[in-house]
């Protein structure tokens, strides 16, 4: 390919008119020095013809040791000479190409050096500089008859891409069309420097654009670049680096650059630098023959073989040359070549050649030496043999054969020669069967157009044309070296580049299996992980998790879900946040729902006894109507634990603010009425005999309505205010865990609502606990006084144990279940204090001693003096007795007037007790 031969440093030429005089008179001191010497070149081919065409090989390696040549190129530079030879032989052969018209030959070794080609290639101009001869005389006074050269109308080659431009900067100042069979540099696409130039491989840019696609295909995004230092190499990676960056996705993690004449320690320290990025495995190479070699010699030095995978151009193709006896580090390798096909007539055509057939060839018998490894003379240059050659050795028998990779290319380039000078004499010798003057006399403008617009049928039956910048269209096999069932390594076609990557996928394989290996600097992120990328580098990045509420939004950030959802689980997108309740079957409900239970069924249990038993001295002592409205307070504090419980809806939600309060609102309105007429009963009554207001049953129904009703209002308002709604709070359960997050649906109540709704309820219980602790003196015939005091006092404790409960977990992820348990729960024992306080002993002696649920016969004058004055020498205690009856049996027996003021104001109060209490 373009890398092969010399890596010369390019000469760039800035062309004016002093500097082509320049050179100009530079080319004509070196030409007839040349001429002076020698008419022509000592090692060249010449074949005569009509039309000369020029050929430039590299027959020789670059000479060491201020040598200009060096050992003989069998394949690169025999192979594609008589490559030449032969496409010569078949146009002149040819009866429908180039008719009466023999095409001759200047073939040049250029010794793979770009400046030994340049001083070959001024054989090619000597015909077109005008020599000055008038001073020059023979010695018997004639002037002198100068053997003319023949003129090269268009040149063959150049085969490394630095001397085919340096060869084109001397070429386009003579108008010389040049056709190369190899040099793929891009920077000979340009036309305004190349003008003259031509090429049927295609450029490098095509080759890069290849080896992009390639890695992509290879979901690799971090590759190193080593180039051969010289146009080929260096502009082949240029190229590379230009169109991936275009493309996007891949990063160059190093470009290194093999230099001039490297010596072992230059390949060791470039295996080194890669090393230095091990995640960069995916190599690309723009290097010659030598350079690969030497790289791979490198990397088994350093004990890597199989860590790099090698992606080569196609200088290194599908040769044997560069991995001879380093297989196992190049097993991997995936190579480009341009299209091509083994030329069967040229197969049969160089088998066929001896030393006898073919003497045109003046570099042959240094072939035939290097072929079958023998002498020909004793003044061979071959010193490490002793076997002589016989001549009768034959190719492909006595030695190996194989056809080169460009063999097909130079005959190409011939052809399209040929070609463009065929259509070219058709058009200005339109009467004539050869050359005629106008053709002779033309520039090589007229030739470079027709050599443009050239298109045929190559040698391999592809089409052979050029675009505007005489570059081939790119057309590429691709190869990778492979292990094979013979465990012997070989190149294997995997695919090709035809405009478009068509690579076999599931027929490559790697030094550590099928699968194909990583060329990444970070490894992809996890789903829900975003890249920050590494500044300077946009292929590496580190991953960073979306955390929290966070979803993966692309690749490179996170976004926060809507205060309603939650990411998924692997943070792709949001979802909803579930909505909870409390239910039924959590803990949390079981036990009030378990007390509120038996509350309902004790307080109903009350209940009917109390109507059953209805008209005896106990229930009517105890205060009927009162009794009956507290017994449906408690009932209402058990009923409200189920509301509470119940799915929050409109309906649920406006039952509980109306009986969230209203229990606890009539029960101790009632108590709070009974309180406060025992108080003032006694209280008047040791003043005035004369009955309090409003301590009739009907005021006391009244007085309580009253009560509650505000309690109603208070409700009302509330609901004109904020109508009930259920919500879902989703900031209660927002836990730092959003796998944990819930929604909780409940009633658009907050917690200062709750507590004002029961703040009216507690405002009645504080009052009536004050009014309890008033009536604690009253006479201990009406201890009634003092189980409400107890009720009210347990009532206050349990709710000064409710309200930090409550309070202290509003921030708790728990708040719904805590919250609500507590309050059924104190509900629950409110109401049950209250009913076991005030109605189990009734409810007792009313089942177990109905004896003593009945009216007392009269007492004594000496019993009623001293129930009147409240002695204490009674044998049976009265706190011993249920309430209904001391209240009876004091107003069945009411006491006689005394001269005590004490006693006095007792007598009266307990005239009033019983005139409007029993």
């Amino acid at each position: 390919g373009g890398g092969e031969g010399n890596k010369e440093v390019e000469i760039v030429c800035i062309f004016n008119p002093r500097f082509l005089w320049i050179v100009f008179c530079l080319m004509r001191t070196l030409l007839d020095f040349a001429l002076s010497q020698e008419v022509y070149a000592p090692h060249s081919i010449r074949i005569e013809g009509h039309l000369t065409l020029g050929g430039l090989f590299p027959v020789h390696t670059r000479g060491t040791d201020g040598m200009p040549c060096g050992d003989i190129k069998k394949e690169n530079g025999i192979h594609r000479l008589e490559a030449m030879l032969y496409a010569l032989d078949q146009i002149n052969l040819d009866d429908q190409l180039l008719p009466n018209i023999t095409l001759g030959a200047r073939v040049l070794d250029t010794c793979s050096r770009d400046t030994y080609a340049l001083e070959q290639s001024l054989t090619f101009v000597q015909a077109l500089i005008q020599k000055d001869t008038s001073d020059v005389r023979c010695t018997n006074g004639e002037p002198p008859l100068f053997v003319k050269p023949e003129k090269v109308v268009g040149v063959i080659g150049a085969s490394a891409s630095s001397v085919s431009i340096m060869v084109a900067n001397i070429l386009r100042l003579f108008q010389i069309p040049q056709i190369s069979y190899a040099s793929t540099a891009p920077e000979l696409s340009d036309d305004r420097r190349y003008d003259f130039f031509s090429r049927v491989v295609p450029p490098d840019s095509f080759q890069a654009q290849a080896m992009v696609d390639i890695i992509r295909a290879l979901d690799w995004t971090y590759v190193s670049t080593v180039a051969s230092e010289g146009s080929y190499g260096e502009k082949g990676v240029e190229a590379f680096q230009q169109i991936s960056k275009e493309a996007g996705g891949i990063c160059i993690a190093q470009s290194l650059k093999i230099p001039h004449n490297p010596k072992l320690e230059d390949y060791d320290e470039a295996i080194q630098q890669l090393l230095e990025t091990p995640h960069s495995r995916g190599v690309i190479i723009f290097a010659s023959e030598e350079d690969v070699r030497g790289l791979l010699n490198a990397t088994k030095r350093a004990n890597q073989v199989g860590h790099f995978l090698w992606i080569g151009s196609d200088s290194w193709g599908a040769k044997s040359s560069p991995i001879h006896q380093l297989e196992d580090v190049a097993v991997g390798a995936v190579t480009i070549l341009p299209k091509r096909s083994s030329i069967k007539g040229f197969d049969e055509y160089f088998t066929s050649l001896t030393l006898e057939n073919n003497r045109r060839n003046v570099w042959f018998a240094e072939f035939w030496e290097e072929n079958f490894d023998c002498r020909l003379l004793s003044s061979s240059k071959r010193e490490d043999t002793s076997r002589k050659c016989t001549g009768q050795e034959r190719i492909g028998i006595d030695s190996k054969y194989e056809q080169e990779g460009k063999v097909q290319f130079v005959i190409d380039a011939v052809y399209a020669m040929a070609h463009a000078l065929h259509n070219m004499q058709r058009d200005l010798c339109p009467e004539h069967s050869g050359i005629c003057p106008v053709m002779e006399a033309a520039e090589g403008k007229t030739l470079l157009k027709y050599i443009r617009n050239a298109s045929f049928n190559g040698s391999a039956g592809t089409s052979v044309m050029f675009n505007k910048n005489g570059d081939a269209p790119g057309r590429y096999d691709l190869f990778q070296f492979q292990m094979t069932n013979s465990s012997v390594p070989e190149y294997r076609p995997i695919g090709q580049w035809v405009e478009t990557l068509q690579l076999r996928l599931e027929e490559l394989q790697w030094p550590e299996g099928e699968q194909v290996p990583i060329s990444m600097c970070s490894l992809p992120c996890k789903t829900g992980e975003r890249k920050k990328r590494v500044k300077g580098m946009p292929c590496c990045w580190h991953c960073e998790l979306c955390d929290g509420y966070q979803y993966q939004y692309d690749e490179t950030s996170c976004r926060l879900c809507s205060y309603d959802m939650r990411p998924n689980p692997n943070r792709t997108e949001c979802q909803p946040i579930p909505i909870v309740k409390l239910e039924w079957h959590s803990p949390w409900a079981v036990i009030p729902v378990f007390l509120a239970m038996l509350g309902i069924i004790a307080t109903i249990f009350v209940m009917a006894t109390f109507i059953h038993y209805n008209n005896t001295p106990i229930v009517r002592a105890s205060g009927r109507e009162l009794s009956y409205v507290l017994l449906t307070g408690i009932f209402l504090c058990y009923i409200i634990t189920f509301l509470m419980i119940a799915k929050p809806d409109v309906g649920v939600c406006s039952f509980r603010r109306i009986f969230l309060g209203l229990g606890m609102c009539i029960s101790y309105a009632a108590l709070l009425t009974k309180t406060n007429r025992i108080y003032r009963i006694f209280e008047q009554g040791k003043q005035t005999v004369t009955a309090p207001r409003f301590i009739s049953p009907t005021s006391q129904i009244a007085i309580t309505s009253s009560l509650i009703c505000l309690q109603l209002l208070g409700v009302l308002i509330w609901f004109a205010v904020d109508p009930p709604n259920t919500i879902i709070d989703y900031d209660e359960q927002k836990t730092m865990n959003p796998n944990l997050a819930r929604g909780v649906l409940k009633c658009d109540i907050t917690d200062l609502q709750m507590i004002c709704s029961l703040g009216y309820s507690i405002l009645l219980m504080v009052t009536c606990t004050i009014y309890a602790i008033k009536t604690r003196d009253v006479p201990e015939d009406f201890n009634e006084a003092k189980p409400i005091g107890f009720t009210m006092y347990t009532t206050c404790i349990v709710w000064l144990a409710f309200i930090p409960i409550f309070f202290g977990t509003a921030q708790s992820a728990e708040k719904l279940y805590i919250q609500t348990t507590t309050l059924t729960i104190s509900m629950n024992l409110s109401a049950s204090v209250a009913l076991g306080m005030l109605y189990m002993p009734k409810v007792y002696v009313i089942i177990f001693h109905p004896e003593l649920n009945v009216q007392k016969r009269k007492r004594s004058f000496k019993a009623m003096v001293t129930a009147a004055t409240m002695s204490s020498r009674i044998s049976v205690k009265p706190s011993e007795r249920p309430n209904g009856e001391a209240k009876t049996e004091l107003c069945e027996n009411p006491p006689t007037a005394t001269t005590d003021p004490m006693s006095e104001s007792h007598n009266m109060a307990i005239n009033i007790f019983c005139n409007y209490f029993v």
